[in-house]
C-alpha cells in the first residue's frame, strides 16, 4: 500500500488478486516504508484493474465497498487483511453477506463504528487559533490527535466550513492545510513538537513553515 489509507491501492490489488485466485492466508499486506510526505487531495479511485474479468467484482456487495472506505481509515495494522479476507469470503460464501453474526463481519464493523466515531469526535473537538504573519494575512492553525487515520476524511469536510481561506490542522500522522480552497496534505507533528498554549503567532507559522514550505509551490503551479 502507498500510505495508511489507499484505498485506492487496495481495491487494485485486491481484485486482481481475486481475479486470480490466490487465497487470503498467501497474502502479505504492508505499507511502504517511505510514502510520499505530500499530496493534493484526490478522489478516491474505484476503477477495474486492466484484465480482471467484471464478474470478479460484480458479485461483491455495495455495502462490503462502503464498509472499505471506513475500515481502511482504521489504525489496525491487520485491517487490509481482514477486508481482502472478507472480499474473498463473500465471493465463496454467497451467504455470508447474510450472517450478521459472523466473526469477520463483526470485526469490520466494528472498525467502521470507531473510525466513524472518531470523524465525529474530531469534527466536534477541533479548535483553532487565528494568526497573522509578518503581512498581516491571517491563518488559522490547530493541534489534534485522533485515534485512526482519519485527517484525510475529514479535511473536505473542514474546507466547506472554514470561514478563513488559509488553515492547518497538525496531527501526529498527517497534517493538512488549506489554502483558497486548495488542499494539501503533508507530515504529521508530534505532541511534543507542537506550539504550547502560550506561544505567540510566530511560533505556529513556523510550524506550519516546516511542515509545508517543501509542498508548496508556485501560483499557477501544476
Amino acid at each position: 500500500m502507498a500510505g495508511d489509507t489507499d484505498l485506492a491501492g487496495f481495491r487494485s490489488e485486491a481484485t486482481a488478486l481475486l481475479a486470480h485466485q490466490v487465497p487470503p492466508e498467501d497474502v502479505h499486506w504492508q505499507l511502504q516504508p517511505t510514502p510520499d510526505l505530500y499530496s493534493d487531495a484526490q478522489p478516491p479511485q474505484a476503477s477495474r484493474p486492466r484484465n480482471v474479468a467484471r464478474a470478479a467484482t460484480a458479485i461483491v456487495p455495495a455495502s462490503f465497498t462502503r464498509l472499505c472506505e471506513f475500515v481502511v481509515l482504521h489504525r489496525d495494522p491487520a485491517r487490509f487483511a481482514l477486508l481482502y479476507r472478507l472480499l474473498w469470503r463473500l465471493v465463496h460464501e454467497p451467504g455470508l453477506r447474510n450472517d450478521p453474526l459472523d466473526d469477520d463481519i463483526q470485526q469490520a464493523q466494528h472498525m467502521a463504528h470507531a473510525v466513524r466515531r472518531d470523524i465525529h469526535k474530531m469534527k466536534a473537538n477541533l479548535r483553532l487559533r487565528k494568526v497573522r504573519d509578518p503581512q498581516g494575512e491571517e491563518l488559522e492553525v490547530g493541534w489534534y490527535e485522533p485515534a485512526h487515520h482519519v485527517v484525510e476524511a475529514v479535511a473536505p469536510w473542514l474546507a466547506k466550513r472554514m470561514v478563513a481561506p488559509r488553515w492547518a490542522i497538525f496531527t501526529p500522522q498527517r497534517s493538512v492545510r488549506g489554502d483558497g480552497g486548495r488542499l494539501l496534505f503533508g507530515p504529521g507533528v508530534p505532541a511534543q513538537e507542537v506550539p504550547g498554549p502560550g506561544a505567540s503567532d510566530a511560533d505556529w507559522l513556523a510550524c506550519d513553515q516546516r511542515v509545508f514550505a517543501a509542498g508548496r509551490r508556485p501560483a499557477g503551479g501544476g
